[in-house]
């Protein structure tokens, strides 16, 4: 019985990627010694998935950025002004449509489908002239091989390449991006043609879009694709990978039809309801490779369940056509468990991390071949039933208060206009008032008196007067750009979900837990694992501290429910509204906290509410309403006077707008320059939002500095839809991976582009 990796995390268990990024990036390494630390990392892969007995190894899901940044790279979809003149696609171009330059802005960032991973928007049109222009999945393919791992090479399928992209600038929005399938199935075909004549025998087409909901004419052009594709891929066998959710009958029915397949890769974690389609109706003699191992989440798996699973699939695809796989990439995981030291043994027995799930599922099938390890499946039953029965899980007190929110939608008493003004009458704010989001650049220093504290190398107050010290540095230099309200910068939390999590009950933490986000940047998420409470107050000391430093308005800045639960390993034995309702009512005691000791001004960022959106249109009704009503709880029982700020990032927001709306929030900050201002057309399309609105002016990811005519401009652009009084100036997120070399100039243009303003209406009044 065979198995098989969707896709393995890149950054390495202790970040080595991350580390080797960063210091190229700041011109301390050369681009030989990244790739030599990417070729060691991809070297350790293959050779720990070939070890565990791993049949299906796959290839080309190393990135140094982006997977799909990748496949705009093998296209030459390079858009205009990076100035590539053709030829095999380097680390400038690439690295400056990931991150911008001194000259030009990046592309847009957004999510991977219902992840806290991003990936690098194609923008597309039809005088885009295609080329082969990155090699990268052949010479990988050719790498593995001189180690001697036959792997599976992998890449982004051509439908869900285009239907991921973007009509480019100056493009009319209209254009069918299927229409470009006949100019990049020629590259595709040469990319194949290589594989082969490299000896490649299987080749991975991931077409994760056919999990949502797709019309006709889209689905269609699956089947004209690999119609297309069929005689080039003679000879190989063709798995086309699907993950994220279930198939529809209709989109099922096109993928098994798809001519010159082999092998249908299926989700059957988060897509349960397709195996009936499977049982229904399988192709005779085809491959289905089934994902039964979550790679989505960090629990081990009910090897149990999985295996009961597998013996119904196996009597109706036939052993030798059954594949044990992860239900989608390991790249959502954290790496390995064993580099985990301070997690308890009780909590660290319920969990398996991308190398533990790499050997949960070579286990599997081999149980599949009649060679089950009894010892292997015994300790993971008694695992199972350790975490079902575990006092620490449950808490009564907990679960009768999140059962008394039901009856209630816990609005605020009286509606956004009469609170804003009242807010007003108390902050005296200008028009156009001026903040940002939250964290100011997390220096070498900072990160080393957070460091030496957790390491008792510190002592406390040595840690407290270092903070102390870092926030007031922040507030002076906020008071010398003069912005309006200001923010303590966050300089003690290292990741805004990690803090509050370290600081509630039913969480727990690892050392080395890290996920990728985006390029670098990579997170470590909290682990719930039980019923969630808040023992004690967890910002009021620093935001208070902060507010003594200034007469200027202070936020007080938390993190809201939605998104501590979106980008948290959750866990996976009670609905997730119900934990959400949980962390809502410990988040609710900590406003009204801020509130009691002065805080006029609170932020609850919700930046995953969009991220958190089920892939399937008939489920977004259900996760709206709970995810929206998560955030009311947070601050429904504070004065009119206390302005509630949110903040959302890097999702398009257009088709949820009003429920943002419905938030009830007295401000929102969103992320607008990155996405070309994409937000602004709801509102030139009729929406009317009365409630404060901050659309980002400029890019936070990029080290590139806006003008104050730049500035200037979009929030011109931005008057054009939105009335002055509501309107925000702020960057489009938090300053933490900035420099301050590049903060500084860039919020004194921002600070400078909202006086011009100021002074421009002024004067045409």
């Amino acid at each position: 019985m065979a198995s098989h990796i969707v896709g393995y995390p890149r950054m390495g268990p202790k970040r080595e990627l991350k580390f080797a990024l960063e210091s190229f990036w700041d011109k301390k390494s050369s681009a030989e010694d990244l790739q030599k630390v990417a070729a060691d990392l991809r070297s350790s892969i293959w050779k720990q998935m070939s070890d565990a007995g791993i049949k299906y190894i796959p290839s080309n899901t190393f990135s140094y950025y982006d997977q799909v940044l990748d496949a705009t790279s093998m296209l030459g979809a390079v858009p205009p002004r990076y100035g590539w003149n053709g030829g095999e696609i380097g680390f400038d171009t690439y690295f400056s449509m990931a991150r911008g330059n001194a000259s030009v802005p990046a592309m847009e960032m957004t999510k991977w489908f219902d992840t806290n991973y991003h990936f690098i928007v194609p923008e597309l049109g039809p005088d885009v002239n295609f080329s082969y222009a990155s090699h990268k999945a052949v010479d990988e393919y050719k790498e593995a091989k001189a180690l001697g791992v036959n792997t599976v090479p992998v890449l982004i399928g051509p439908v869900s390449y285009l239907l991921l992209s973007k009509p480019a600038k100056g493009v009319e929005k209209t254009f069918s991006l299927l229409s470009l399938l006949p100019k990049i199935l020629p590259i595709y075909k040469e990319v194949i043609s290589e594989l082969k004549a490299a000896g490649a025998s299987w080749i991975q087409f991931d077409e994760p879009t056919l999990v949502l909901d797709l019309d006709s004419h889209k689905l269609q052009a699956f089947t004209a694709a690999y119609d297309d594709l069929e005689s080039t891929l003679s000879g190989l066998n063709v798995l086309i990978e699907t993950y994220f959710a279930d198939l529809t009958a209709e989109a099922y029915k096109t993928l098994i039809g798809l001519k010159g397949v082999t092998a249908y890769g299926l989700d059957l974690v988060r897509g349960a309801q397709t195996l009936d389609l499977v049982k229904s109706n399988f192709p005779k003699g085809k491959y289905l490779f089934a994902g039964v191992v979550d790679g989505r989440n960090i629990w081990a798996n009910d090897l149990a369940a999985s295996f009961s699973t597998l013996k119904e699939l196996e009597a109706v695809v036939g052993k030798e056509n059954l594949v044990v796989s992860t239900s989608c990439s390991l790249l959502h995981t954290a790496v390995d468990l064993v580099n985990e030291t301070k997690l308890d043994d009780e909590i660290k027995s319920w969990l398996a991390f991308a190398a533990q799930k790499v050997v949960e599922v070579n286990a599997l099938a081999k149980a599949l071949a009649g060679q089950k390890d009894e010892a292997f499946f015994s300790a993971n039953a008694a695992a199972q039933a350790s975490r079902k029965s575990s006092p620490r899980v449950t808490n009564e007190a907990v679960q009768k208060a999140a059962a008394a929110l039901k009856g209630s939608d816990h609005r605020r008493a009286t509606n956004v206009s009469a609170r804003l003004d009242a807010q007003q009458k108390k902050l005296n704010l200008p028009i156009l008032p001026t903040t940002t989001i939250g964290s100011f650049p997390q220096t070498l220093e900072l990160r080393r008196v957070r460091r030496e504290f957790k390491a008792n190398k510190i002592s406390e107050d040595d840690y407290i007067k270092a903070i102390k010290e870092e926030i007031k540095k922040v507030v002076d230099l906020q008071e010398e750009l003069d912005i309006d309200v200001l923010v303590h910068g966050e300089p003690e939390r290292n990741d805004m979900v990690e803090y509050f999590g370290e600081q509630l009950s039913g969480f727990a933490f690892t050392v080395n837990g890290w996920v990728q986000s985006y390029g670098s940047r990579c997170v470590k998420p909290p682990i719930i694992y039980g019923d969630v409470s808040r023992p004690k107050p967890m910002t009021v000391f620093w935001s208070s501290t902060a507010q003594s430093m200034t007469a200027r308005p202070m936020k007080g800045m938390l993190t809201g429910p939605v998104t501590i639960l979106n980008w948290s390993f959750v866990r996976n034995d009670q609905p997730r509204f119900e934990t959400c309702y949980q962390i809502a009512l410990a988040i609710k005691d900590e406003v009204e906290d801020l509130e009691k000791a002065s805080i006029n001004v609170i932020q609850i960022d919700e930046a995953a509410l969009r991220e958190g959106l089920p892939l399937r249109k008939s489920e977004h009704a259900f996760y709206l309403k709970w995810a929206v009503h998560s955030f009311r709880i947070t601050n429904c029982g504070v004065q009119d006077t206390t302005q509630i700020h949110t903040h959302m990032c890097y999702s398009n927001f257009n088709d949820i707008i009003h429920s943002i709306i419905d938030m009830d929030a007295d401000v929102i900050t969103i992320e607008n320059s990155r996405s070309d201002e994409k937000l602004l057309s709801v509102f030139r399309e009729g929406v009317k939002y009365g409630a404060g609105i901050g659309p980002g002016v400029y890019d936070i990811h990029s080290p590139r500095i806006p003008s104050t005519e730049e500035i200037a401009d979009r929030i011109n652009k931005m008057l054009a839809v939105l009335e002055t009084n509501i309107l925000w100036v702020n960057p489009d997120c938090g300053l933490k991976t900035r420099k301050y070399a590049e903060v500084k100039p860039a919020l004194n243009n921002m600070v400078a582009a909202a006086k011009l303003l100021r002074t421009q209406l002024a004067s045409a009044k």
